[in-house]
């Protein structure tokens, strides 16, 4: 099958790649896109390399894709993730601790987190929340 992609390491990146194999002091998938590339720069078939290094066939591909776009360094190191975005903005945080620390309701010793979920609703702080973004947002604030 003739290869879309072919992997040319320099004499520096392939230098690059051992260095980062033999320190060992990485995440796995930085490890196994490192191994993957010193495979395929010998020119191994990306099925060789998949059954050698126990992953997918697709993430050979992948990874020699990346390594013709972007060289070495984008084809073992992922792209940073935005994450979300926070359920309550600082304002809201702030109203939710003055809530917990003030009086209970009535019929009530302390809060539970499903209460001061509920009033901060009810009080049209936010739409909706959980307990247990409650929860997140006081531990953060102790």
């Amino acid at each position: 099958m003739l290869k879309r992609y072919h992997v040319d390491l320099t004499g520096r990146e392939r230098s690059e790649l051992l260095g980062l194999l033999n320190k060992g002091i990485a995440p796995a998938r930085t490890l196994t896109r490192a191994r993957i590339q010193l495979a395929a720069d010998e020119h191994k078939t990306d099925a060789e390399i998949a059954a050698s290094l126990h992953v997918h066939p697709a993430t050979v591909e992948r990874t020699r894709r990346r390594f013709v776009e972007g060289r070495a360094a984008r084809a073992i190191h992922e792209k940073p993730r935005p994450g979300g975005h926070p359920k309550l903005d600082p304002k809201q945080e702030a109203f939710l601790v003055a809530l917990a620390c003030s009086k209970a309701p009535s019929g009530r010793r302390h809060w539970t987190l499903q209460l001061l979920a509920d009033r901060l609703v009810e009080l049209g702080v936010v739409e909706t929340i959980s307990d247990e973004t409650v929860r997140r947002a006081i531990k953060k604030t102790h």
